[in-house]
């Protein structure tokens, strides 16, 4: 092997020279992509202001002792000063180990681990079911999507007022099962009957996106690998599970972990649907709000640390999510 060497300073054509300083690489960046920089520059700002303050500042909250008795605030024409304490990780460790953590954390966990799985489960099979159906050539299947994506078209706090008046004691549901001399639910009292109903409401309010997104899906594949299964003798159970299922791969595990994302922190439906009424249907996220904003004195700390566990829990679940479907990708390669 021949190597070339300069006379005048003796390197080797070969040799790498100093690597340049950190300034001096962003300082040759920003003269190469100012223009990048500054479109970016807004949302980075903005993104700042609106996530990342806030996040650093709900996070400085769960190391102190904070209620609305000794944060600061204005009473006429008085001004009194903050007087909370900094504690560490004690509200952390009271909310997960404390004597009443089960009551206050993990009985909300148990069931926000459950309300997920069923709505997500639920969200997905019938956003399939129905997504086949008006994949199919049907007379008025414009009609058909259209009413079927109406209940994610309305506003939220419209359906589920809705369907408060409907789940009442003498709403239209329970009307009509005493029509059919059948037992009438106490939907908004009794603590089965709000967490079922709290799924169901759920379940209608989230279906559509589904639907749409499957759909699009669905439309995707390509229409010659069903001709083909079809010229091997593949029955319609065969062709769903060996073209539709992989063919929807990607659409599925992005669609789920947006379901599960939104479901996890679905304020909206239970606050709507109960108020401050039904303590056990509460989910981890309605009752860091009660922790904060629904009870006297507000525990700020305490409700800043539910909302950093929450956010612990779900960038596990993305992380484990994420490498489990890269690692069945990679078997699927092999």
């Amino acid at each position: 092997m021949t190597v070339a060497i300069d006379r005048a300073t003796g390197k080797r054509s070969g040799d790498r020279g100093p690597r340049s300083g950190l300034g001096r690489r962003l300082r040759h960046s920003y003269q190469k992509h100012w223009y990048a920089y500054a479109m970016i520059a807004p949302v980075a700002v903005v993104l700042g202001v609106l996530v990342l303050y806030p996040l650093a500042y709900g996070f400085y909250l769960t190391l102190t002792d904070a209620t609305s008795l000794n944060t600061a605030r204005t009473i006429g024409v008085n001004e009194i000063e903050a007087t909370y304490k900094f504690i560490g990780f004690d509200n952390y460790a009271d909310i997960l180990w404390g004597e009443t953590a089960y009551d206050r954390f993990w009985s909300h966990f148990i069931w926000t681990i459950v309300w997920t799985a069923l709505c997500v489960v639920l969200h997905y099979s019938i956003g399939l079911g129905l997504a086949l159906l008006l994949n199919q050539k049907l007379r008025g299947r414009t009609f058909y999507r259209l009413m079927l994506i109406l209940p994610w078209a309305v506003p939220t706090f419209v359906t589920v007022f809705g369907w408060r008046f409907m789940l009442a004691d003498s709403g239209i549901i329970n009307s009509g099962l005493e029509m059919l001399h059948l037992p009438t639910p106490a939907w908004l009292e009794d603590t089965f009957w709000q967490r079922f109903a709290a799924i169901m409401v759920n379940t209608w309010c989230g279906v559509p996106f589904m639907m749409v997104s499957l759909l699009g899906g669905l439309q995707s594949i390509d229409s010659s690998l069903y001709e083909a299964a079809e010229m091997d003798g593949a029955s319609r159970w065969q062709q769903f599970r060996y073209v539709t299922l992989p063919g929807l791969r990607s659409v599925s595990s992005t669609v789920v972990l947006l379901g599960v994302i939104w479901t996890f922190n679905q304020f909206a439906i239970i606050f709507l649907l109960f108020g401050n009424t039904a303590p056990d249907a509460q989910i981890l996220v309605t009752w860091a709000y009660q922790l904060g904003f629904g009870q006297q004195p507000r525990d700020f700390a305490q409700s800043a640390a539910y909302g950093i566990l929450l956010l612990g829990i779900l960038i596990v679940f993305t992380s484990f999510y994420r490498r489990w479907l890269n690692r069945d990708e990679q078997q699927l390669a092999i």
